[in-house]
C-alpha cells in the first residue's frame, strides 16, 4: 500500500496513527505543503489523509497553494474514487472541494468533549465496535456548515452537528483529532494560532488544564485510534 499524507504543519502529523502503519510496514509519503513542497502525481498512491492545520479552508491569499490542494482531493475522491480519510481541517476541506460550505464555529469546540455517532454511523464500517458516544480531542473554530451532496452524516456534537460523514464508499472525515498521543497538546500548545485560540476561548492557564483532561483520557484515545484504522484498513481492504 502506498499512503500518501497532506500535512499543514510539521507538528500535524498522523500521530498515533503512526504507530499502526509501523506495525503493519506500511511507507508512507508526507507532503508538506504550507512549506510549498509540490503534490506529487496522484495516480502513484493508493491512499490518501489529509490533516489538521492553522489556516482555513477559505484563505487562499496567504495561502494559495490550498487551491491545488482542493482540486487534488476532489479528483482523488471523485475521479479516482481512492480511499480518504480527513481529520480536522482534512474533514474541512473534504465538504469544501465537493460543493459543501464551511463557516465559523459559533462557539470554537476546544477541549476534550463528547462526540456521539448517528444511527448511520453506527452502523458504519469505520466506526464498528466503537463507543456510540465517546470523549475526543477538539481544536477548532470552523465547521463544515453544510455536507457536500450525498454525504452521509456519522456523528455529531451538542454544538457541531458534522463530527463526521462519508461521501460514497470511499471517503471518510471527521472534525475531531483521533490521532492524539501524549505529547500532542503540548506540542499544538507551542503554536501561537492554537494557543490564542486556547486562551479566547477558555481562559489563562487553560493549556495545562487541557493536557490534564487529555492524559487522563489518553488509553481510550489510542484505543479508539487503532479500532478507527483498523476498521479503515479492512473497510478499504
Amino acid at each position: 500500500m502506498r499512503l500518501l499524507v497532506f500535512q499543514h504543519l510539521d507538528c500535524e502529523h498522523p500521530g498515533q496513527l503512526r504507530q499502526y502503519l509501523k506495525q503493519d510496514g506500511i511507507d508512507w509519503t508526507a507532503v508538506e505543503l504550507d512549506e510549498g513542497e509540490p503534490i506529487p502525481p496522484l495516480e502513484d498512491y493508493d491512499v490518501l489523509w489529509v490533516m489538521g492545520g492553522p489556516m482555513d479552508v477559505w484563505d487562499v491569499d496567504e495561502n494559495p497553494w490550498l487551491v491545488e490542494e482542493k482540486q487534488a482531493i476532489r479528483r482523488w475522491v471523485r475521479e479516482l474514487k481512492k480511499p480518504y480519510l480527513g481529520l480536522c481541517l482534512g474533514h474541512q476541506l473534504l465538504a469544501d472541494a465537493l460543493g459543501g460550505t464551511c463557516g465559523p464555529q459559533p462557539i470554537p469546540e476546544i477541549g476534550v468533549l463528547d462526540v456521539e455517532l448517528t444511527g448511520e454511523g453506527e452502523a458504519d464500517p469505520l466506526f464498528k465496535d466503537m463507543p456510540v458516544r465517546q470523549k475526543a480531542l477538539q481544536w477548532h473554530s470552523v465547521r463544515v456548515a453544510q455536507p457536500p451532496e450525498g454525504a452521509t452524516i456519522l456523528a455529531g456534537s451538542d454544538s457541531c452537528r458534522i463530527q463526521a460523514m462519508r461521501i460514497g464508499e470511499n471517503a471518510w472525515s471527521l472534525q475531531y483529532h483521533v490521532e492524539v498521543e501524549p505529547d500532542t497538546v503540548a506540542n499544538w500548545g507551542e503554536i501561537e494560532a492554537y494557543r490564542a485560540s486556547l486562551e479566547r476561548t477558555l481562559g489563562k492557564g487553560a493549556l495545562e488544564v487541557m493536557k490534564s483532561d487529555a492524559d487522563a483520557n489518553m488509553n481510550g484515545f489510542v484505543s479508539n485510534a487503532e479500532k478507527l484504522y483498523r476498521n479503515f484498513m479492512a473497510a478499504i481492504s
